[in-house]
């Protein structure tokens, strides 16, 4: 009885470690890469890292927030600047990165708390934010949002 119990014991924690081993190698390293700038690009929002935001953001943004209101790169990092918009803080959950080329489409979650032109907002939304590989590297060309009710 020993031995049967053992032996599953074994095959058990086997089979979890080959399972956790393909989620972690599924990812390639270009999806790791990109879902690393996604989530430094939150961080920047929140600590206001406009340096960041300028290197990872394209010229050509189309800024689709969560209410409809559009916004380009300028515009945008501007709001934040001006104070009209304030991240105090951004959780994203489940990224997927898929990769096409020099494209990669990310799609998730976050959790965030926005003050937006003075109005208190703790809200969850799903988004999907395209980016683009160019001379300047991996930048964020655009990102569309939808509140969870």
């Amino acid at each position: 009885m020993k031995t049967i119990s053992r032996f599953t014991l074994i095959a058990a924690l086997l089979t979890l470690w080959v399972c956790k081993s393909y989620v972690v190698w599924s990812q390639t390293s270009t999806e790791t890469a990109v879902a690393t700038i996604e989530k430094d690009r939150f961080a920047a929002l929140v600590s206001k890292d406009y340096a960041y935001l300028d290197k990872v953001l394209a010229e050509d943004l189309y800024y689709c927030h969560s209410n409809g209101l559009i916004d380009t790169k300028t515009s945008f990092v501007q709001s934040i600047k001006d104070g009209k918009l304030t991240y105090q803080e951004m959780v994203p959950e489940d990224l997927k990165v898929r990769v096409y080329g020099k494209t990669a489409v990310i799609t998730g979650m976050c959790a965030a708390k926005v003050l937006s032109n003075g109005q208190q907002l703790n809200t969850r939304f799903r988004f999907t934010d395209v980016y683009v590989k160019n001379k300047a590297g991996w930048q964020m060309v655009s990102w569309q949002s939808l509140r969870i009710p």
